[in-house]
C-alpha cells in the first residue's frame, strides 16, 4: 500500500529501504483518490522507532493510507526531541474538528501506575470520549488497549507476578470474523507488559468478543461487534530488534530482566532473534484497514461545524 507520510520524515527512508512504498505529499496530491485518513496518538518513548513500526505494519494493503501523528499537550516526551514532535505531531486542539477513518492509540511506560496517577489522564479521557463520535474505528494497543478497557467499559488491570516478555502461541478463536481472517488455528505474537486485563472481566460485556487468547499471555484480541473499537494486548508491530533492545537496556541497568520467551536462537541473547509475527501482524493491520475502516466509513467526512 502506498503510505503517505510527510517528505522528511526520518521513518520514510528506513521504509523505502525496505521497498515498502511511501508516496510523498506531491505525489498524493496528484493522484484522484481519497486516502484513507489514519490518526496515530503516538505515546511510546522512543516515537520514530513506534513511527517506523507502525506505517511498516499499515504497508500491506493496495489502499492508500494518510498518517498524521497526534501529540498529548499535557505530557512532554523525554526521548524524542522537541523539534522532532513539533515538526511532525499535531496537538488535539488542531484536529478535534476532523473525522477521521481510522485511529491507533499506542501502548505507553506506565502500566504500574493507576489509571488516574498518570499525568495526561485527563487529556487522554478526553480524546477516547471523541473517537466515539470522530472515528470510524479505534485500534488501542496494549496500555492503550487496557486503558480504553477500563474507560469505555470499567474493566480493570491487574499486575503480573512477574514482567511477560517474549513471542507466544496464541489461540484463533472465531474465524468468520473479519478481524482475524486468513489467520492460522494458532499464532505467534511478542507480548511484553507487567499487567493485563482478565478474560472473566472481558466475558461479562456481550457487546465484547474475544477473537485471539493464549494459554501463557492470556487476551490479545479483543473487538467491540460492531469493529469500532479494538483492543489488542500486544506488539505485533514489533520490529525484530525490539525485545531485545528492551532485554538489553534493562540488563543494563540492573534490573535483572528474564529472557524473552521463544525469541532467541538457542535461548542466546546475543543470537539473532527469530521473527516469527510478521505474518499474523501484517493479516491484521491489513483486515482492520480494509474490513472495518475501507469497506465501511464514509466516503466524504465532514468537519464539525464552528
Amino acid at each position: 500500500m502506498p503510505i503517505k507520510v510527510q517528505n522528511d520524515l526520518p521513518a520514510r527512508s528506513i521504509l523505502e529501504s525496505e521497498n515498502i512504498f511511501v508516496m510523498d505529499e506531491d505525489r498524493a496530491l496528484s493522484q484522484d483518490i481519497r486516502p484513507l485518513q489514519i490518526l496515530i496518538l503516538n505515546l511510546m518513548p522512543i516515537k520514530e522507532d513506534t513511527e517506523t513500526q507502525l506505517l511498516r505494519a499499515l504497508s500491506n494493503t493496495p489502499l492508500q493510507v494518510d498518517c498524521s501523528f497526534l501529540m498529548l499537550s499535557t505530557h512532554v516526551s523525554k526521548n524524542t526531541s522537541a523539534s522532532h514532535i513539533n515538526k511532525f505531531y499535531l496537538t488535539f486542539d488542531e484536529i478535534r474538528r476532523q473525522k477521521w477513518d481510522g485511529m491507533i492509540i499506542t501502548g505507553a511506560p506506565v502500566e504500574l501506575m493507576e489509571y488516574e496517577e498518570v499525568t495526561y489522564w485527563e487529556e487522554l479521557k478526553k480524546i477516547m470520549e471523541w473517537s466515539k463520535t470522530h472515528v470510524h474505528s479505534t485500534l488501542h494497543i496494549c496500555w492503550g488497549a487496557q486503558a480504553a478497557l477500563y474507560y469505555h467499559y470499567g474493566i480493570p488491570k491487574y499486575k503480573r507476578d512477574k514482567k511477560l516478555s517474549g513471542i507466544y502461541r496464541h489461540k484463533v478463536l472465531h474465524h468468520k470474523v473479519p478481524l482475524v481472517r486468513g489467520m492460522d488455528d494458532y499464532v505467534m505474537a511478542p507480548h511484553s507488559r507487567n499487567t493485563e486485563v482478565h478474560k472473566e472481566d472481558i466475558l461479562k460485556h456481550p457487546e465484547l468478543k474475544l477473537l485471539i487468547e493464549s494459554d501463557e499471555a492470556g487476551i490479545f484480541l479483543v473487538m467491540k461487534e460492531d469493529g469500532s473499537q479494538i483492543f489488542l494486548q500486544g506488539h505485533p508491530e514489533y520490529d525484530r530488534m525490539t525485545l531485545n533492545n528492551e532485554y538489553h537496556r534493562d540488563l543494563k541497568k540492573g534490573l535483572n530482566p528474564e529472557l524473552p520467551c521463544n525469541y532467541y536462537e538457542d535461548n542466546d541473547p546475543f543470537n539473532r532473534p527469530i521473527l516469527s509475527w510478521r505474518n499474523v501482524s501484517n493479516t491484521l493491520y491489513a483486515n482492520w484497514l480494509n474490513y472495518y475502516v475501507y469497506q465501511t466509513t464514509d466516503y466524504i467526512l465532514e468537519p464539525d461545524q464552528e
